[in-house]
């Protein structure tokens, strides 16, 4: 069996924002399918597709209401089926995002059987328990039909299935195999620490704050043992097809216990996306997750861009730090997710309040804040529309793209487009090599890969660069220093 994943590249694609193929300014499945060749020219190993689905729209399409078809502002199954053709083509290989834990409640579900959703009466008129919504205010709302309450861990539009009930598991097993038969390579499961409730419904010990997305560390409501049997279940269902979980979980220790022999084949890993422009602190993350996936033999993931945190250059500061992250985030064993422009140095978008769409979610910080700054539509080219739709981007896309455009980049050497591609092309000659920490200064962080060595310098200062050939800078090096905020690949010299 190929585990071709152990040491991928996967390359996230949010598809209304990736490309638009027919001009209404909303990205679809064929725009996708156009602009594959970007992927292979980049050099990653696979995509990962996020929910494409019939959907009110309510959470970016992860409030599913069909899960075996395609949204219309999509496309058709047949586009999607023309997509996986291509990728395969291509030597690309495809992964669904598929959305377990809830359904929109448009989904004819939510009416036609009730029973298949988390339900209780309410408690002294309110809600059944004091858990919180990752969105804020209660995880419950009450049903003026029935008179009774429904469970949402995310917006009140996202009821929870009761996945306790057989009936939803043996429903969702054929959403499963609706999508394997169509051939696509893996499935990223969202939520998937979060299916199975606590039966008894029973208060968290101490309520945490719903604007804090690692309330998700919160022990009754997710992270039940009732998924483990669940997961060796979809395992011998997916055959040799990648099961990746999102494991919403702060403790390496605890998302460890999903990756088995015969569970998940991998978890993300989000260790890295929280931590700052800090060395001391990213060692530990890298080493808390290295120490707690290597005994089980599980293969770590690492990423620090997705489609819910704003984008890394604003996160630490800089383009500059986040192209030093770039080269730490690709030496490191395992496998890696890079976010659509990513690859690009995109920054987080001050979406004008009059135009953004997305009305829920957290920061970190509890600033009440809409994911859509990191939503923005790609910019493919110059001109109007950046070559990603022909009309009206559902999003403004800022002043100034062009010259962050693909087009623009691919001619330019030193672009943060060329860092990802020779970066991609060199991992290869050592993705499978060992890992050895290598001492170095304060500020600063030296790995070995084999005969490749990492070094990030997030130090106050220039460091020495390690002696040996000079294989790629984050900044352009005469292989003299490392400056300030500046990562180097180097060759080790033969002894």
């Amino acid at each position: 069996m190929s585990e071709w994943w152990r040491d991928a590249v996967v390359y996230e694609v949010y598809v209304r924002s990736f490309a638009d193929s027919d001009g209404d300014g909303v990205g679809d499945l064929p725009g996708v399918r156009s602009r594959l060749p970007h992927l292979c020219d980049l050099g990653v190993d696979a995509l990962w597709l996020t929910p494409f689905y019939p959907s009110p729209g309510v959470d970016g399409g992860y409030d599913v209401a069909d899960y075996c078809d395609v949204d219309p502002a999509f496309g058709t199954l047949a586009d999607l089926d023309a997509l996986v053709a291509d990728a395969h083509e291509l030597g690309l290989r495809v992964i669904a995002d598929v959305v377990p834990n809830h359904t929109s409640i448009e989904h004819p579900w939510f009416r036609e059987h009730p029973d298949w959703y988390v339900r209780a009466a309410g408690r002294d008129g309110g809600p059944p328990n004091n858990w919180l919504s990752i969105f804020g205010g209660p995880a419950w709302s009450r049903d003026p039909e029935r008179g009774d309450w429904y469970l949402h861990l995310f917006a009140a539009e996202q009821p929870d299935l009761d996945w306790h009930n057989p009936e939803v598991r043996a429903a969702f097993e054929d959403v499963l195999r609706f999508w394997l038969d169509r051939g696509v390579d893996g499935l990223r499961i969202d939520v998937a620490h979060g299916l199975f409730k606590d039966p008894e419904l029973r208060d968290e010990d101490e309520p945490v704050p719903g604007a804090e997305p690692r309330s998700f560390d919160r022990r009754r409501a997710v992270g039940r043992p009732e998924l483990h049997p669940l997961y060796r279940e979809w395992r011998r269902l997916a055959g040799d097809r990648l099961l990746l979980g999102e494991v919403f979980l702060t403790d390496p220790q605890r998302v460890a216990e999903y990756v088995r022999p015969d569970e998940l084949h991998l978890a993300f890993n989000f260790a890295l996306l929280w931590e700052p422009w800090d060395a001391p602190r990213l060692r530990a993350a890298i080493e808390a997750t290295l120490g707690a996936l290597r005994p089980v033999g599980a293969t770590a993931t690492w990423v620090l861009e997705n489609h819910d945190v704003p984008r890394l250059p604003t996160r630490y500061g800089s383009v500059r730090r986040a192209r030093a992250g770039s080269l730490l985030l690709l030496a490191l064993p395992g496998t890696a997710f890079l976010y659509q422009g990513e690859e690009l140095g995109l920054e987080e978008v001050d979406v004008p309040a009059e135009a953004r769409r997305d009305p829920v979610f957290f920061r970190t910080d509890g600033e009440r804040a809409g994911r859509d700054g990191c939503r923005v539509p790609l910019p493919w080219e110059r001109g109007p529309g950046l070559g990603f739709t022909s009309g009206r981007p559902w999003l403004p896309v800022p002043d100034g793209w062009d010259a962050l455009s693909v087009e623009a980049q691919r001619a330019d050497p030193a672009s943060t487009l060329a860092l990802h591609r020779d970066a991609l092309a060199l991992r290869r000659g050592f993705a499978g090599a060992p890992f050895r920490w290598l001492d170095a200064p304060d500020g600063v962080l030296a790995f070995a890969r084999g005969d490749v060595v990492c070094t990030l310098n997030a130090g106050p200062g220039p460091v020495p660069l390690p002696p040996g050939e000079l294989l790629l800078g984050s900044v352009p090096l005469d292989g003299g220093d490392l400056p300030q905020d500046a990562a180097a690949w180097t060759r080790t010299e033969a002894r």
